[in-house]
């Protein structure tokens, strides 16, 4: 599946700041495509309670907060150190063939996303993260392996898990809970009671898993209690 929208950024950041806070990170993307979502501390965000980001970003992101986020949240500042994306069939944005195949992913009459999509792909280019290309379940225990030890890993995936098996799934949740360092899980799943809505969680190996609320599977609202 390749993925170009980057407004889903605009409800992973939250979780990102509630669970890094304002340390170090090393960011890891599992489903990747393009990277455009790798590069989410690039951006300008805008919530109720405040802005975060850049203020010469080329992009801004805003939606719909269903309950208003809090504002010390968006106090905080972590520090992104390095970052990779791993998926099957990774996309060379940096290229105009990898863009325009992007681009053909927008349907047609959305002008708004496609702004949004090319701001993205500048705001990439200007330093873009490696992409391994492989398998998810099979490729994240030696990317985890390789990232430096200082500072926390977070891994997320957006819409990632409905696309594999079982045993992939477990695998990857046996990959994070072995990991042996500092780490946490962001991800989002389709309830079963809610048609196209994710349900958010954020997970760090022998803990509960924290589910935070719902949010539109393309980053048009968010409903968190954090």
């Amino acid at each position: 599946m390749q993925t170009n929208e980057v407004q889903r950024c605009w409800v992973l950041l939250p979780l990102f700041l509630h669970a890094a806070g304002s340390g170090d990170v090393h960011v890891v993307e599992l489903g990747a495509s393009a990277g455009l979502n790798l590069v989410w501390d690039r951006y300008r965000y805008r919530y109720e309670a405040g802005q975060w980001g850049r203020a010469d970003a080329a992009l801004t992101l805003a939606g719909e907060e269903r309950r208003p986020l809090p504002a010390e949240l968006l106090r905080s500042q972590p520090c992104v150190r390095s970052r990779v994306g791993i998926d099957r069939a990774p996309v060379d944005a940096t290229t105009e063939d990898g863009a325009r195949l992007l681009r053909s992913f927008v349907w047609v009459g959305q002008e708004e996303r496609l702004a949004r999509l090319d701001r993205a792909i500048a705001a990439l280019r200007a330093d873009p993260p490696p992409l391994v290309r492989g398998d998810a379940a099979e490729a994240l225990p030696r990317v985890l392996a390789e990232l430096p030890q200082d500072g926390l890993a977070l891994v997320f995936q957006t819409s990632l898990f409905e696309y594999l098996s079982t045993e992939a799934r477990d695998l990857i949740r046996a990959t994070i809970d072995a990991a042996g360092r500092d780490l946490v899980f962001v991800a989002s799943g389709r309830p079963r009671t809610i048609p196209r809505v994710w349900g958010m969680r954020i997970y760090r190996p022998g803990a509960r898993r924290e589910f935070v609320g719902h949010a539109d599977y393309h980053g048009a609202w968010l409903d968190y209690d954090l």
